[in-house]
């Protein structure tokens, strides 16, 4: 695996009670359900925030990591200056494939907006590699979050990029053959299929 996740703040007792609190309902003791965090999380209600991610990915080229700088969320990206070089190449010599350590910090939100985008197949094959591999490494311990981060054809429904890359009708194709009778309509067995097609390929 490429990811490592270095802190999970996981909670979801606390989401839970601050879910409550926007309903004019107290706190309580009770454990949130498998089913009221699939809910709350195909539903995207701000208490999603909570849910927190610490990784990291070692050795990765440059301009990848310039890609994944432009998401909102915390990253921390070691330095190129001449005055911390650990090297012999100068900064202004540096190719774009010099590899870099990318530390992300990002809360669920943040995972599912930015991973819309780095799972789709317009993205470069670099940076989609890392989005399937946190997606798979995540699964690991947390197959819940980790199912809702999806490209962003399965989260709309079709592509809405410029120059569809054909992705969304391999999906539906997938589907008929595999699941004919399954209503793609629906959001939740949407994501199902996704992620069963996905994990199948990463085997």
């Amino acid at each position: 695996m490429i990811t490592k996740f270095n802190y999970i703040a996981d909670d979801w007792k606390r989401v839970k009670n601050h879910c409550r609190t926007t309903d004019n309902k107290d706190f309580t003791e009770k454990e949130a359900t498998e089913t009221f965090r699939k809910k709350l999380l195909m539903s995207e209600h701000s208490p999603i925030r909570l849910l927190e991610f610490d990784w990291s990915w070692k050795g990765i080229a440059y301009w990848v990591s310039t890609e994944w700088s432009r998401h909102k969320f915390e990253k921390f990206i070691s330095s190129q200056r001449d005055d911390r070089l650990i090297d012999d190449t100068p900064r202004g010599k540096k190719p774009q494939e010099a590899p870099v350590n990318f530390d992300g910090y990002a809360n669920m939100q943040n995972l599912i907006d930015a991973w819309r985008k780095r799972l789709c197949f317009t993205a470069t094959k670099e940076a989609r590699t890392l989005a399937e591999d946190f997606k798979i490494t995540l699964h690991e311990e947390h197959p819940l979050e980790a199912a809702v981060l999806v490209p962003n054809c399965i989260y709309r429904g079709g592509c809405p990029e410029f120059r569809p890359c054909g992705y969304f009708e391999r999906f539906r194709k997938w589907c008929s053959e595999n699941h004919p009778d399954a209503d793609t309509g629906d959001l939740q067995k949407r994501y199902d299929l996704y992620n069963e097609w996905f994990y199948s390929q990463h085997k």
